[in-house]
Order: C-alpha cells, then structure tokens, then sequence
C-alpha cells in the first residue's frame, strides 16, 4: 500500500518581514483533508535545485505577492506592487521540471499566473486601472471565506468535471490576471468582466489553475475540496511509476 502522497506547497515571502518565509495553514490543512501530506517548499537551499520534485508526488503554486514583469517581457506599470523576483525565478525552475515530470500541478491565485507566465504567456499587471471595477475582485477587509463574484465554468474541462458545474460563486484576492494564454493552455474559468478565473493544460496529467482561493474554504471542503482531492488522485496514481520519499 502506498504512503499518502507527498504534495510540495510553495511559500512566500512577508512583505512586513522580507527575511521570512510564510505559507497560509489553509493550505496545509486543504491537502492533508484531500488525502495527502504538505511539505512546505521555500526558495533557499536545496529546494532550488529541480531534483527536490523527484521526492514530491505533486505541487501546489500558492498565493503571494505579484509576480515580476521581467518574466513576461512587459514593461512595469506604476499600479502593479511588489514583486518578489526569488520566488519568481525559483517556481519558473519548479514549474519547468515539473512538465518534464507530468508532475500533477495545482496553481492558486498568483499560482494560476505563474503557471500562465511558465507558458510563456502575459499577465494583465492591475485590473483596475486596465480592466475597470464593475467586479470586485479585490478587497482586503473582506473576509477570505467571503465570496465576491460567479464564474462561469467551460463545459468539458477538467475543472468543470472536477467541480460539477456550470457556475459558481468565488471569493477574490487579485489585482493581476492572465493576458494572453500561455502555450498550450486553455481557458476554464472566466468572470462576469471577462477575466479569466482558470485554467488547465489538456493533454497533461494534473495541471490545472484557478485565481480564486479554494483552500479558504478547507472547513467547508463540499465547496472546493474536489480540486484537491482531484490533485491527490493525480499524485496517487502517479506513485507507482516514481517512488516518493516515504517508500525509498
């Protein structure tokens, strides 16, 4: 019988204490009630170097501050924030070996864009000022089990089939988006506005992207638990063909 599997869980930095690594318990406690068990990945020591994903069985992108236009080619826009340019570089690295591997993926909020940027596609740097205001798709004092808007699911997707319907309401933490779509990627979320709201890789075992926060709702996992019980499936089945650390 296989151990649970192993899930690595990036983490970010505090931009109230720049030498601190955080990473939300939500999502810790999303992937332990799927099934699994979180290691927590941070961009310092051994964990940048690509291997460390031949002991995970799947990844998750978390959250986290935005990600750096350099990535992307664009120029910066005064009303895009902070980027954490270490974090970048080191989930690029993670994400590129996570496609050589089939990898099962999961990208939450920020996650979702840098799947999109590892794609080479481009991310819309703030919605406000870009797209305009007639959805809220950020507000800080709102509670994180609080939703904000729907989004509207593509029939015949993964995440549609994951997460049984056609539309659903969200909750919303973004102030960037993805652009253009990055190769090979295809649309499965959009909101009321048109913003994309997910998207996955057809073709490839697990790798899926959604810019809302399921893991807030780990207490009510009937909401959005299907997501990660869909990535621990993926991880799972995939056990038999790559060892994890706990059988070697």
């Amino acid at each position: 019988m296989n151990a649970p599997p192993l899930i690595g869980v990036t983490a970010g930095n505090d931009p109230q204490r720049p030498e601190t690594y955080i990473v939300r318990w939500d999502y810790l406690r999303s992937v332990e009630l799927a099934g699994g068990i979180p290691v927590v990945l941070a961009p310092s020591g051994p964990a940048l170097h690509p291997g460390c994903l031949d002991r995970l069985d799947g990844l998750i992108l978390s959250g986290g501050v935005d990600i750096s236009s350099d990535l992307y080619d664009k120029a910066l826009q005064s009303s895009a924030k902070r980027a954490h340019l270490e974090r970048d570089e080191f989930e690029l690295l993670l994400l590129r070996a996570a496609f050589q591997r089939d990898l099962p993926v999961l990208g939450i909020c920020r996650g979702c864009q840098m799947l999109n940027v590892a794609r080479g596609g481009t991310l819309i740097q703030d919605l406000p000022s870009l797209v305009g205001t007639s959805v809220s798709h950020d507000d800080p004092d709102r509670p994180r089990v609080e939703v904000a808007h729907s989004v509207k699911l593509v029939s015949g997707t993964r995440l549609a089939s994951l997460l049984g319907s056609a539309e659903l309401e969200v909750n919303s933490f973004h102030h960037q988006a993805v652009e253009r779509l990055g190769d090979g990627l295809v649309e499965t979320a959009f909101a009321p506005d048109g913003v994309i709201e997910g998207v996955e890789l057809p073709g490839a075992g697990f790798v899926l992207g959604v810019q809302w926060h399921p893991e807030a709702f780990w207490r009510k996992p009937v909401r959005f638990g299907a997501l990660f019980r869909g990535l621990i499936e993926a991880a799972s089945c995939r056990q038999g063909a790559l060892p994890t650390l706990a059988t070697r």
